[in-house]
C-alpha cells in the first residue's frame, strides 16, 4: 500500500484520521492561501468551489516533493449571506463573528482531495447547513472566556467537538465534515484506490 499524508498541520483532522486506523505522515503546505484566494473572490468563485480550489493547491503543493505518495489536501470555507469569512485574528474579532452568527444559518464547505506526483486523483466537498441560536452578548462573552483562543483555529470561532456544540439548534451535515474533512467519502475512495484494506 502507498503511504498516506496530510497536507495540513490540523490536528482535528489528523485525529479524525488517527482514530480511523490510518497510518499516515502529517506535513502542511505552506502555500499562501489568501493569495490563492484573492482572484477567486474576485471572480466570485462559489465558497464551494474555493474549498476545493485551495484543497487542491495543498494535495498537489505537497504531493510534487514527496512522489510516491498520496496526499491528502483539505479546506474549509464558510459562508454567511453572500461573503466568506475567514478564522478571526483575535478574541475580539471572534465576539464579533458569533454576534454576527447568532440567530441565523451558516454553511459550511468542507473540501477533500487526493493527489499523487503533483495530479490530482479525486475530489470531493459537502457542505453543511449550521443554524446558530440566539446568543445574548453576556452569553458570547462567557463562552469565550471559557474555550479560549483554541477558538481562533475555527473559520466560525467555534469548535463544534468540545463546547461550541452549545451555540447551535441544529445541524446538517456530518460531525467530521464540519469539524474538516468529509471522512466517509474519503475512506470510500482510499479504499477504492487500494490505499487502505477494505
Amino acid at each position: 500500500m502507498k503511504d498516506l499524508i496530510l497536507a495540513s498541520a490540523s490536528r482535528y483532522r489528523a485525529k479524525l484520521l488517527d482514530d480511523a486506523g490510518l497510518s499516515f505522515g502529517q506535513i502542511a503546505s505552506d502555500l499562501d492561501e489568501r493569495a490563492i484566494e484573492a482572484p477567486l473572490a474576485q471572480a466570485d468563485v462559489l465558497p464551494e468551489d474555493r474549498a476545493l480550489i485551495l484543497a487542491e493547491a495543498k494535495a498537489v503543493d505537497v504531493s510534487e516533493h514527496h512522489t510516491g505518495s498520496l496526499v491528502i489536501g483539505c479546506d474549509q470555507i464558510l459562508s454567511f449571506q453572500q461573503q466568506v469569512l475567514h478564522k478571526c485574528k483575535n478574541m475580539e474579532e471572534a465576539r464579533r463573528r458569533l454576534l454576527l452568527l447568532s440567530g441565523t444559518t451558516h454553511h459550511l464547505h468542507s473540501a477533500v482531495v487526493i493527489a499523487e506526483n503533483g495530479q490530482t486523483l479525486w475530489r470531493h466537498v459537502t457542505t453543511c447547513a449550521m443554524k446558530m441560536r440566539d446568543l445574548s452578548p453576556a452569553f458570547i462573552g462567557r463562552h469565550l472566556s471559557d474555550v479560549g483562543e483554541g477558538v481562533l483555529g475555527s473559520v466560525g470561532a467555534y469548535q463544534i467537538e468540545g463546547r461550541g456544540i452549545q451555540l447551535f439548534d441544529s445541524m446538517d451535515g456530518d460531525m467530521f465534515s464540519i469539524i474538516g474533512l468529509p471522512l466517509l467519502p474519503l475512506l470510500d475512495q482510499l479504499r477504492r484506490l487500494e490505499a487502505i484494506d477494505g
